[in-house]
């Protein structure tokens, strides 16, 4: 009966232990079967299990590396590291998700994302510890190159801007913010519109339409505006933004500024009209010379029959004196030609008298009143028939802006200005006005209000001549109605400047 028992007792307690086997083979086929490698070691740091995807991982077969310390797979560098794992595995502690390198058999250094739990005996003890590692190689070089292309993004002189398909930025890079004065905080999540002048926001519809439709803008010239209101040039280069599926989700943009590059185009073309100008007032200076010759005569003879003191005999006087001016007016208005006239001691109100005199039928025929106050007892050392051209430029323009019945004022006084003490002539008329987009532009040759009826070059060659004199030349302007009109202001020094004297422009 004891034999029949024990024999009893034995079947039941192998039974009992067929559900703890199977698990522990479950278990074990779970740890082979692992993509990640899971090794455990004993508290002294010895390695005691090695699963395949150790092997996958590191290069050791597990009858190479069982036994053997676990520093065989640090680097040197990081063995304290170690040590303080052991230290903290011995007091229970479990280390989750420590990110570290790890290496090869063959040398070669990896990184790992490491979750280390303390291994108990049926006591509670802490006998060892289990160690899942997961390769983050990938991930660290998908990281690393991101932090490269946002490091190579931040140092960008260019603009790099990212923006949703609603136009909502979502990135700005420093560029950015030096080019346009806005910070990061300022626009990430506002409307890329603050960045586009009113009348050329239909632009960004037209950009965005093209992004939906996974088309790219390349170098496109437009003009945007800063945060102070100034407006600059840039080239755009748009690019779709893709999620993984290929759908398009937003928008990269670099913007570069151009405003150097187009003033000097510009300036350029400038060159180029003034140099074609010059070649055709050279031809019409020679061309005109004989009739020019002519009439001189003609005017002497008639003068010679005139009774001195008459009117006739003053305006052929001032006809002599105007044709005159005119031999060298074609070269010296564009600079091409030098007056080699020496300066004179001249009142600045007989030259504005001479010049009104000149004009005195086309004011008498628009039915416009001119308003003299005159003020400059000191004479002024200049040539004359610069100054005249000058004075004659900016009078020819307010009796052009001003319709019949029309009002000129015109001053001249001492002025003590920053420059030196000198004669200040005002030039104002209530005409219509100049339009503010206009006014930075209307001392540049060939820019012209006038359409068909202006050259662009009477405002451009007086502040030539007034600054080669060491003089300056404003202008103030309102197209308001009931206020509209232009004031014309002459800074002229009594001090001749030294780079004048040597002829310098």
């Amino acid at each position: 009966m004891r034999d029949e028992r024990s024999s009893h007792a034995g079947d039941q307690h192998r039974g009992a232990n067929v559900p703890v086997l199977d698990a522990c083979f479950r278990l074990a086929a779970i740890v082979d079967s692992s993509d990640d490698p899971i090794i455990s070691k004993d508290l002294n740091g010895t390695i005691t299990s090695w699963n395949p995807a150790a092997t996958r991982a590191f290069g050791y077969d597990a009858d190479e590396i069982i036994g053997e310390s676990v520093l065989r797979l640090v680097p040197e560098e990081l063995h304290q590291e170690e040590e303080e794992i052991l230290c903290k595995v011995r007091s229970g502690k479990q280390i989750d998700h420590f990110e570290t390198t790890r290496m090869r058999k063959n040398g070669e250094k990896f990184s790992v994302s490491v979750t280390i739990s303390p291994i108990r005996d049926e006591s509670g003890r802490v006998i060892g510890a289990s160690t899942i590692l997961r390769d983050i190689s990938d991930r660290r070089k998908d990281e690393e190159s991101r932090f490269r292309l946002a490091a190579i993004v931040d140092s960008a002189d260019d603009a790099i801007v990212s923006k949703d398909l609603s136009g909502i930025v979502r990135t700005w890079n420093d560029g950015a913010q030096r080019m346009f004065g806005y910070t990061a905080e300022d626009m990430i999540g506002q409307p890329v519109l603050r960045l586009i002048p009113k009348e050329l926001q239909y632009e960004e519809d037209e950009i965005l339409r093209k992004l939906r439709a996974g088309e790219r803008v390349e170098h496109y010239e437009t003009t945007r505006m800063r945060k102070n209101g100034e407006t600059i040039e840039v080239s755009v280069t748009i690019s779709p933004i893709r999620d993984e599926t290929g759908r398009v989700i937003g928008a990269s943009k670099i913007a570069r500024d151009i405003s150097d590059r187009k003033r000097i185009e510009r300036l350029l073309v400038q060159s180029e009209k003034l140099a074609a100008t010059g070649r055709m007032a050279t031809a019409i200076a020679h061309e005109i010379n004989n009739p020019l010759e002519s009439l001189m005569n003609l005017i002497f003879l008639a003068r010679r029959v005139s009774p001195p003191g008459g009117e006739a005999y003053e305006l052929l006087h001032t006809a002599e004196g105007e044709l005159e001016r005119v031999c060298h007016l074609a070269r010296q208005t564009l600079g091409y030609y030098r007056d080699t006239n020496s300066p004179s001691e001249l009142h600045v109100h007989d030259l504005v008298e001479n010049v009104l005199t000149v004009y005195k039928s086309k004011l008498m025929a628009s039915a416009i009143t001119v308003d003299r106050q005159f003020n400059d007892l000191q004479k002024i050392a200049v040539s004359k028939g610069e100054m005249l051209q000058v004075i004659s430029n900016i009078v020819a323009n307010a009796i052009d802006a001003m319709c019949a019945r029309g009002k000129l004022w015109i001053t001249t006084r001492k002025v003590t200005g920053a420059i030196g003490d000198g004669i200040q002539l005002l030039v104002r008329d209530n005409g219509t006005g100049i339009e503010q987009e206009h006014l930075g532009r209307i001392f540049e040759p060939f820019f012209t209000t006038k359409g068909e009826m202006g050259t662009g070059i009477g405002l451009w060659v007086a502040k030539q001549l007034v600054e080669r004199r060491g003089g300056q030349i404003s202008v103030a302007t309102s197209t308001e109605p009931e206020k509209s009109g232009t004031a014309i202001t002459v800074f002229v020094p009594f001090a001749i400047p030294a780079a004048s004297r040597l002829g310098a422009v």
